[in-house]
C-alpha cells in the first residue's frame, strides 16, 4: 500500500485509516476524530502559500493527497476533500475578512469547512435551480446587509462540534435590477442556522453529512464569498470537481494494489487487464493535474467531465478485478477491505454531480458542437 508520505504525523494518520477504514465508513463514533487527524497530518495546508499557512505546491499536489488518503478510506478523503475545497474558495475569493477570520483553524481541522456549493454547481450547467433565497436589508452601518432563507439537503462536513458552510443564494430584487446569485460563507452560530441529524447512509457514515437549512439568517458583505457566483463558479470548478476526482483515482490505486498483493494463479488470470486499467488510470491522473493546473478546464468544462466520466469507469472496473482475485474470502467479515472498497465504489458515481448529471451535460454539449 502506498504511504501518505506528506508531512509530519502522516506516518500515524496513515495507521489510524487503516486500522479504523471499517469504522468510520459503517459507523458514526469516529467522526469527531477525523478532520483533527487530518489537520494535525498538515494535508490542508498542501498547495496553500506559505505566506497564509500553507506548504506552497499546486492543486495538483492537493489532488495528490486526497487521492492517497482515498486509498485508505474514502469517507476520510471525502472528508479532506469537503474541507481542502472550502479552503480553496477562500483562497479564490476577493473577501480578505474570510480568509483572517477563518483560513487558520480550517488549515489546522479546528474548524470545518463544507462546500455546499453542489446545488450551485448544477445551477452553472442548467440542471437545477437555486435552492437559498437572499433578500437585501437596509443598512445602517458600513456593511450591506442580507436576509438568507432556504435549505440545502446533503453537505457533507458539518461537523457539530463547529462548522462554516459556502451556500449560493438568488436575490429577491427588483425586476429590472439584474443581480446575480451571489455565495456566502455560513457559520454554524449564526441565527437561524439550523444542522439536521446525520443522514442515514449505508456507508461513509463518519462524513459528517447532514443536511442544512437557514431561516432569516441575517449576514453582511464580510461574508459574501462572491458577489457573482455564476462567473466565480466557472474559475473554482477545476478545483472543486479536480479535488473531487482525487477520491476516485486513491480508490482505483488501492483496488489494484489489492489485485497485485493476490496469490499468483487469480494475479495471472486478470494481469493485462489490471495492467491496461493502470496505465490508463497513469493518464487520467496527469490529464486532471494538467489541466487544473494550466487552467483549460474553465474554457473547456466538458474535457474534464469526461474525464470524471472515466475515472469513475475505472474505479468500476479495478474494484471488479479486486472482487474476482480475492474471491470468497471478501465475503467474511474483517478478512479484507473488499466488501467496504466496494460500497465507497458505489458511491462514486453518485456524487454530485452524478455521471448521469454530466453524461447529460456532454450530450447538450456535442448537440450544441454539432449545431
Amino acid at each position: 500500500m502506498t504511504s501518505i508520505a506528506l508531512q509530519a504525523g502522516s506516518n500515524e494518520l496513515e495507521t489510524w485509516l487503516d486500522t479504523h477504514a471499517e469504522a468510520i465508513d459503517t459507523e458514526q463514533e469516529l467522526a469527531s476524530e477525523i478532520l483533527p487527524r487530518l489537520g494535525r497530518a498538515g494535508v490542508f495546508r498542501i498547495g496553500v502559500p506559505t505566506n497564509l499557512g500553507g506548504t506552497d505546491g499546486t492543486i495538483g499536489d492537493a489532488i495528490e493527497a486526497v487521492a492517497k488518503v482515498a486509498e485508505h478510506s474514502l469517507a476520510a478523503a471525502f472528508v479532506f476533500w469537503g474541507q481542502r475545497t472550502f479552503i480553496e474558495y477562500l483562497l479564490q475569493s476577493s473577501n480578505e475578512t474570510l480568509r483572517t477570520r477563518w483560513l487558520a483553524p480550517l488549515l489546522s481541522g479546528e474548524l470545518a469547512g463544507a462546500t455546499g456549493l453542489s446545488n450551485a454547481m448544477k445551477y452553472l450547467s442548467a440542471i437545477e435551480p437555486l435552492q437559498m433565497k437572499a433578500r437585501p436589508l437596509d443598512s445602517t452601518g458600513a456593511h450591506a446587509r442580507w436576509t438568507l432563507d432556504g435549505g440545502l439537503p446533503w453537505i457533507t462536513n458539518l461537523r457539530p462540534e463547529g462548522f462554516v458552510a459556502a451556500a449560493a443564494f438568488d436575490h429577491h430584487a427588483a425586476e429590472d435590477d439584474q443581480v446575480p446569485p451571489s455565495i456566502f460563507a455560513i457559520p454554524h452560530d449564526g441565527a437561524g442556522v439550523v444542522r439536521s441529524p446525520d443522514l442515514d447512509l449505508i456507508a461513509l457514515r463518519s462524513s459528517n453529512t447532514a443536511a442544512l437549512h437557514v431561516g432569516g439568517t441575517v449576514l453582511d458583505d464580510t461574508y459574501l464569498i462572491t458577489a457573482d457566483a455564476p462567473a466565480w463558479l466557472a474559475v473554482v470548478r477545476p478545483s472543486f470537481l479536480g479535488l473531487q476526482c482525487g477520491m476516485s483515482i486513491g480508490l482505483a490505486r488501492r483496488c489494484l494494489a489489492a489485485v497485485g498483493e493476490a496469490g499468483a494463479g487469480s494475479r495471472a488470470a486478470v494481469e493485462d487487464e489490471a495492467a491496461h486499467l493502470a496505465r490508463e488510470l497513469d493518464g487520467l491522473t496527469r490529464r486532471l493535474k494538467d489541466g487544473v493546473g494550466n487552467g483549460t478546464f474553465i474554457s473547456e468544462p466538458a474535457a474534464l467531465f469526461e474525464i470524471r466520466i472515466a475515472l469513475a469507469d475505472v474505479v468500476e472496473k479495478a474494484v471488479g478485478l479486486e472482487i474476482q482475485v480475492v474471491g470468497g474470502r471478501g465475503y467474511l467479515r474483517g478478512q479484507s477491505g473488499t466488501a467496504r472498497r466496494t460500497r465507497e465504489a458505489a458511491f462514486v458515481p453518485i456524487v454530485t454531480p452524478s455521471l448521469v448529471q454530466l453524461k447529460n451535460q456532454l450530450a447538450q454539449h456535442r448537440k450544441a458542437l454539432a449545431a
